[in-house]
């Protein structure tokens, strides 16, 4: 079993990280004030949702892969923004009263409260395509932006993130359900996006197809933590720590692990599941400390 993460590597992971995200955060503001043409109440909504702060995982994830790899986290900057504009857009679209009906995100209105639903669909629809017009035009070499491209389409669309959110509505009503059905809906839901980060990352910095198939694999274990411990926030989490609000999933009859195991149960599954990540990180070596480290801050993350 994997120790858990140690102060050294917390702060090596946080300096690390504060790093990256102020990079992301700089680079996501350039992008979406950059459109003259954009009408101001689209970018303001647009603004709004993308620029509320947050972990930046995702974005955080495909610059830590490209240089676990060996890459230059800089030419993998415009990938990660655009990765960070797509699951801007699908937490607008989840919020909305169609889907979740959520008022709170990241500590503040949802998009639709502020700016009306029809506004925040458009700014989700317009964060969307803007994520495939970064990576086609600024990630170099083009065969190379090309494979990004369908990297992100692939884990966004209607057998990846798209997929597992028709799947998880459809088991509200479900009249039994499984591990297996929930651990397929979330592995499209949350883990293919993050699989997209780690697979984008190390396109860039040309990495092989053996590493490419680890990372992949890798993300979709840290994925599957991150809606455990993610469900587990929803049952004993602080609604203004965590920014949105908790006891939502039961209210809604989700199909969730606390209410499919029981909440010790979906901790020791969690766990179980980031000692695999970390073994699957081995022949990267020490480089890919940095994603042992991230693995662990997902299992014991507490927001």
């Amino acid at each position: 079993m994997q120790p858990d993460i140690t102060e050294d590597a917390v702060g090596g992971l946080d300096t690390t990280w504060e790093a990256f995200r102020s990079r992301v955060n700089a680079a996501l503001e350039k992008y979406v004030l950059q459109g003259t043409d954009c009408p101001s109440q689209l970018q303001a909504a647009m603004s709004y949702s993308l620029l509320a702060g947050g972990k930046r995982l995702r974005p955080v994830l495909v610059l830590l892969a490209c240089e676990a790899c060996g890459g230059s986290p800089e030419a993998a900057l415009p990938a990660a923004c655009a990765l960070e504009m797509v699951h801007t857009y699908s937490l607008i679209h989840d919020d909305l009263p169609a889907m979740d009906d959520d008022d709170l995100r990241r500590g503040r209105p949802t998009n639709h409260k502020v700016y009306g639903e029809a506004l925040a669909i458009l700014a989700g629809d317009a964060l969307l395509t803007l994520a495939f017009e970064l990576v086609a035009r600024d990630v170099q070499p083009p065969h190379i932006a090309a494979a990004c491209c369908a990297d992100l389409a692939n884990a966004a669309g209607a057998v990846g993130m798209v997929a597992g959110q028709v799947a998880d509505l459809e088991a509200e009503t479900a009249q039994e359900t499984s591990l297996e059905q929930l651990e397929a809906i979330h592995r499209r839901k949350t883990g293919r996006l993050l699989c997209s980060a780690l697979t984008m990352g190390a396109r860039i910095a040309q990495a092989d197809n053996d590493t490419l198939n680890l990372l992949r694999q890798y993300g979709l274990h840290i994925g599957l933590v991150f809606q455990i411990t993610d469900d587990l926030l929803d049952v004993r989490g602080n609604a203004e720590k965590i920014g949105k609000g908790v006891n939502k999933d039961a209210a809604l009859g989700k199909l969730t692990y606390p209410s499919l195991l029981g909440i010790e149960a979906s901790e020791q599954r969690a766990a179980a599941l980031i000692d695999e990540a970390c073994r699957l990180l081995e022949p990267l070596g020490s480089q890919a400390q940095p994603l042992r480290d991230l693995a662990q801050f997902i299992l014991h993350r507490d927001h």
